[in-house]
């Protein structure tokens, strides 16, 4: 296997977020992670220990059901809350039963998994500390671009929407209103233009949907549509279904809803010229995702991808998907792919020179690169600004 000198590609790293002229972020679950937040497996354990009865019992069937289909891997709460809301839709969230569950029960389960999840997020953001996005989204606003800065993320815990309020940062999620407020398509197919006083406002779209999402029916034409609602005290008395893992089935087909526009829109963003685009977090298993990704480093060939790993594994597999790839580089903890190379890092401190310092980016005891845990990355981010003063100023 090929050895990569890690000194070698900091310097391009930082070189890259010098004098990128239009910088874009993708946020996975790994971020949240990073601040205790659980993940997918976690979530799906967590829920099934608290439903009890014929929740329960109904969930058990569906997750059965599917463990016969997808064998390449643990059922998650995503694979279940999906087929959960296909019965609905076979069914007509009626008597009618499929695989042992009835549409009636499957909605009434739909709602209870979706209750879960809101308290359990919940619960680990209120003692979560938030102080680490903060600094990320203080650095983000204080550099000087003359484009919109844009993050993308497959979170719906509102980790980032706490830590851009705290810091009283602007940003714009694509929903208008203050009663209940509405998504707006058309505020997302536009790219701002540079007399736009929002230019400077951070982009937030949550292709996953949020936990301060709600399906609304409009009571004339009964289609449904999505509405943003604050703080909420008691979930269980709310009677609108959180919008979290949007089933195709419930979008109004007359328009775009959040995640349809929200995939256009990183298709468009990742097609529009000169980028660097950030992933982090994210392990690169939605397919749906991923096809964008890969058809848009093939169509713009000024479209710079960086991807921050926390497990050599996902390293391993996204190279058999992107070696012919040759703007996409990959960091891992002692691997990465640089240039379609799937390569092991090699450090020398004898490399660094009299100013560089390698406490930001390496662990000389364990021999490894550390930016795949998002908590370092923004350390980095944040020691090679030179801002380091001001970004505290924000965040205090």
């Amino acid at each position: 296997m090929d050895k990569i000198n890690v000194i070698r590609e900091i310097r391009e790293l930082k070189t890259h977020l010098s004098y990128s002229k239009n910088i874009g972020f993708f946020f996975g679950a790994g971020t949240s992670c990073a601040l205790g937040i659980p993940n997918v497996e976690q979530l799906t354990s967590g829920i099934e220990a608290k439903l009890t009865d014929d929740f329960l019992a109904n969930f058990k069937l569906v997750k059965t059901d599917l463990e016969t289909i997808i064998t390449d891997r643990k059922v998650n709460i995503e694979d279940i809350l999906n087929q959960i809301r296909r019965i609905r839709e076979l069914t007509g969230e009626t008597s009618k039963v499929y695989e042992g569950v009835s549409g009636e029960n499957a909605k009434l389960l739909d709602k209870e998994i979706c209750t879960i999840i809101y308290n359990i997020i919940l619960g680990k953001e209120s003692v979560a500390d938030i102080s680490q996005t903060k600094k990320f989204f203080a650095w983000l606003s204080l550099l000087n671009r003359d484009f919109s800065k844009e993050v993308f993320t497959t979170n719906y815990d509102l980790i980032i929407e706490k830590s851009l309020e705290a810091s009283q940062i602007p940003y714009f999620d694509g929903f208008v209103g203050s009663f209940e407020p509405f998504f707006w398509q058309e505020s997302i197919d536009q790219f701002v233009s540079k007399n736009d006083m929002t230019q400077n406002w951070i982009r937030l779209w949550k292709i996953h949907g949020s936990l301060s999402w709600f399906w609304k029916e409009d009571k004339i034409t009964k289609s449904q549509k999505i509405i943003r609602i604050g703080k909420i005290e008691n979930i269980k008395k709310e009677d609108k279904e959180l919008v979290i893992y949007p089933s195709k089935e419930k979008y109004d087909s007359s328009k775009k809803q959040p995640f349809i526009a929200y995939f256009d829109r990183l298709k468009n963003y990742l097609l529009s010229g000169e980028l660097l685009f950030v992933f982090t977090g994210y392990s690169f298993s939605d397919q749906h995702i991923n096809e964008i990704i890969f058809n848009c480093l093939r169509q713009n060939n000024r479209l710079t991808v960086l991807v921050f790993f926390f497990q050599d594994s996902e390293v391993e597999n996204l190279h058999k998907q992107t070696s012919s790839y040759m703007n996409l580089n990959v960091f891992g903890p002692k691997k990465a792919i640089i240039n379609g190379n799937l390569g092991e890092w090699e450090y020398d401190s004898a490399d660094l020179k009299t100013n560089e310092n390698s406490d930001s980016f390496w662990n000389d005891g364990k021999s490894e690169f550390t930016l795949g845990d998002f908590n370092e990355l923004v350390n980095f981010f944040i020691t090679n600004s030179g801002k380091k003063e001001a970004i505290e100023s924000i965040v205090k």
